[in-house]
C-alpha cells in the first residue's frame, strides 16, 4: 500500500505574497518595502488577461517574495478587485510553490478544488501559474485567490 502522502503535489513553500497597489501608487509602495530592506528582484508588465504592471520583492535570501501589482487598465482583474475593495489595495492572492504544476493541477482538480485556469499557463518571470476560486471547494471556502506557481527555468 502506498504512502498516500506521496500522492498530494509537491508543494514547497509560499511563493509570493500578491497585493494590490492604485494606479499611480506603485513607485510609493517600491520604495517603502525597500526602505523595509525588501530587495527588487523583478519588474514586468503582464499583459494578455491579467493586464497588470508587476514588481517582485525579496527580504533577506529566502525564497518568499512580496510581489506588487499595478493595474494597467480598467479591466484589469486587478482594478475590479480594487473597485470591489472600496478603492484600496490590499490582498489580491497568496502563491504556493510546487515541485510539479501539472501534477499538482491534476491532483487539485481530481480532489473537488474549483480551479479558475482550463490547464496550467504562463505566469510571470519564466514560471507555470493556475489559480484556485476563492470558494475553494464545496466544503471549504478559503475566502482568497490562490496562486499555484512552478518556477521556470530562467526564473
Amino acid at each position: 500500500m502506498s504512502d498516500p502522502l506521496e500522492q498530494v503535489p509537491g508543494f514547497l513553500f509560499f511563493d509570493h505574497v500578491a497585493i494590490s497597489v492604485r494606479p499611480g501608487e506603485l513607485e510609493a509602495h517600491v520604495q517603502a518595502y525597500q526602505t523595509m530592506g525588501f530587495r527588487e528582484l523583478h519588474r514586468e508588465d503582464v499583459l494578455g488577461g491579467d493586464q497588470v504592471r508587476e514588481v517582485l520583492l525579496q527580504v533577506g535570501d529566502g525564497p518568499n517574495l512580496v510581489q506588487l501589482l499595478e493595474p494597467l487598465n480598467a479591466e484589469s482583474p486587478v482594478a475590479k478587485q480594487i473597485e470591489k475593495n472600496g478603492g484600496r489595495g490590499g490582498l489580491a492572492h497568496v502563491a504556493l510553490r510546487v515541485k510539479d504544476i501539472q501534477k499538482a493541477f491534476e491532483y487539485l482538480r481530481d480532489h473537488g478544488f474549483k480551479i479558475i485556469d482550463k490547464a496550467p499557463r504562463k505566469g510571470s518571470r519564466g514560471t507555470t501559474v493556475f489559480f484556485l476560486h476563492p470558494k475553494t471547494t464545496e466544503a471549504a471556502a478559503f475566502g482568497y485567490l490562490l496562486e499555484v506557481v512552478q518556477e521556470g527555468p530562467h526564473a
